[in-house]
Formats: structure tokens, sequence, C-alpha cells
């Protein structure tokens, strides 16, 4: 990322701070973010264009808004892990190894966009966010794909090899495509982990959310160490006063989303996150190929 170009966002931002109706906003889009993250992921799809919206236009406003959206979130997806404890009992041994793709991943995914021109992030928003609202309104078929797989046996990759080297190394695979993903941008990475995860034949859905929200909270605690330390080293990648009212709002999110998940009709948050990403993903394609 082009130091100067970031710090000259952080600069601006410093000079015309968020107001307060600003942070109260983003405190609740936060909150009902990490509610979403909890239950299939994706709640980047909201606090990211939040974001752009209110941080200084800039070339690297789009590289400051993933930063901070990634370490604003984090701590949401820390406490759903947290509330999930109960449905990761009696896992495979094997399913550890997962952590380990999920931080690499991360580190590579999170380097491309500190390290590719800003412009290239400015161009590849749209498809990635167009690519998670596809995600989204694919979740049901998804889901039922995966949780098909787990309760079959026969039909999952975990199943069929009892958790050999040969299961263990594809699903590293895949974990470590979604993590590179995730680190890079990361809506829509929690719909590919269940999808993966049943492949694996771990359980049922709820037994998939609970080790998905663990990697998912591997791959974003990486990219926002990796973000707060450019930051920290002079990059001026984060903007720490939306962070921090992110934080408590994701955190609230979060541990609510995760109690109230087996109760509320998934699919209505799915088809109204999808319908926004569709917007967005639109807004984004219109402002980057028509209106420049």
């Amino acid at each position: 990322m082009n130091d100067d170009a970031a710090s000259a966002v952080a600069a601006a931002l410093s000079a015309a701070p968020i107001g307060g109706w600003g942070l109260t906003l983003l405190a609740v889009t936060a909150a009902v973010a990490g509610a979403i993250n909890s239950v299939a992921g994706g709640g980047t799809i909201l606090t990211f264009p939040l974001l752009t919206a209110l941080l200084p236009p800039g070339p690297a406003q789009l590289v400051v808004a993933n930063a901070t959206s990634t370490i604003g979130l984090w701590p949401g997806a820390l406490a759903a892990a947290w509330a999930y404890r109960g449905e990761r009992q009696d896992l495979p041994g094997w399913a550890r190894w997962l952590v380990v793709p999920s931080v690499a991943g991360a580190v590579v995914g999170t380097l491309l966009v500190l390290q590719l021109p800003p412009g290239w992030f400015a161009a590849a928003v749209p498809w990635l966010i167009l690519s998670a609202a596809v995600l989204f309104a694919a979740q049901p078929r998804l889901t039922a794909l995966a949780t098909r797989g787990a309760a079959g046996g026969g039909g999952s990759v975990g199943a069929r090899t009892g958790g050999g080297t040969a299961s263990i190394a594809t699903a590293c695979l895949l974990q470590l495509a979604v993590a590179v993903y995730g680190g890079y941008f990361g809506a829509g990475i929690g719909i590919l982990m269940l999808a993966v995860l049943g492949l694996l034949g771990l359980g049922d859905i709820h037994r998939l959310n609970g080790v998905k929200n663990v990697l998912g909270t591997a791959i974003n605690g990486v990219s926002a160490a990796v973000f707060a330390g450019s930051s920290l080293w002079g990059a001026q990648a984060v903007a720490w006063p939306c962070a921090a009212v992110m934080a408590a709002g994701a955190v609230v999110g979060g541990l609510a989303g995760s109690h109230v998940a087996r109760r509320l009709p998934a699919r209505v948050v799915r088809r109204g996150v999808a319908i926004i990403g569709f917007a967005l993903a639109a807004y984004y394609l219109w402002r980057e190929y028509v209106a420049s």
C-alpha cells in the first residue's frame, strides 16, 4: 500500500473527525454485522460501505475502510466463538489442523491488500461484494448440501477417509484458499467455510457454525494484527476511533446473534444481506466503471 496515501487519509480524518451520529451509526451497524457473522458470516457487507461513506475520500480510502472494518469486527467474532464453545465438543483431533492454513492464508491475503496498489483493490471491490452477495443468496442450498453430507457420512470427505492424510491435506488446501480470500476482503468467508466443513463430516449446521466461528476468528485476528502493526509502523491503515466503537457494537451483536441463531429464521437475514450486497455491488460497479 502507498503509505503516503494512507497517511493522507488518516490526516484528513484527524482534521475532520467523524461526529457522534456517525460513530453511533457505526456501532449499531457493527452490532448487526456481528450478529450476522455469528450465524453465517458476511457482516463486512454492511460495515465496509458505511466506512467508505464516512471516511474522507482519498487514494487509500477503501484500504483504510477494509482494515478498520476487519479490526472493528474481530472482537465480535471472538465473542461468537466463545458463545459456540459447547458445539465444538468431541471434535476429531485432525480438525485442529485447519487453524494452520487459516493463519497462513490470512497473512498472505492481508499482505496483498497492503502491498498491491490501492487502485487494484478499488477495482476488485465491486466484484468481491458481488461474489459475497451471490454466496449469500446461494447459502440455503450450500448449507443443505453441507448438512446432508455430514449426516450421510459416506458423502463427506472426512467420513470416506476417516480423517487420513489425504483428507487432511485436501481440507487444509481448501481452507487455505478461503483464508487468503478472507485476509484480502472477507465478506462471505463464513458461507465458504460452512460448505467446506460440511463436506468434511464435522456434524450438523450448529456444530459447523461453532468450528466456522473459531476459524473465522483466527483469520480475522491475523488480519487485524497485520493491519494494526502496519498502522503502528507508520502506514496509518486504520481509523482507530471508528474501530473502537465498532468493536463494542460487534461484541454485543456477536453474543446476541449466537444466542438467538437457532430461533430466528436465518433465511430472512440472508435475503436482506444479499439484497444489500447486490445493491452495493451495483453502486460500486457504477462508481468504478461509469462515474469515473
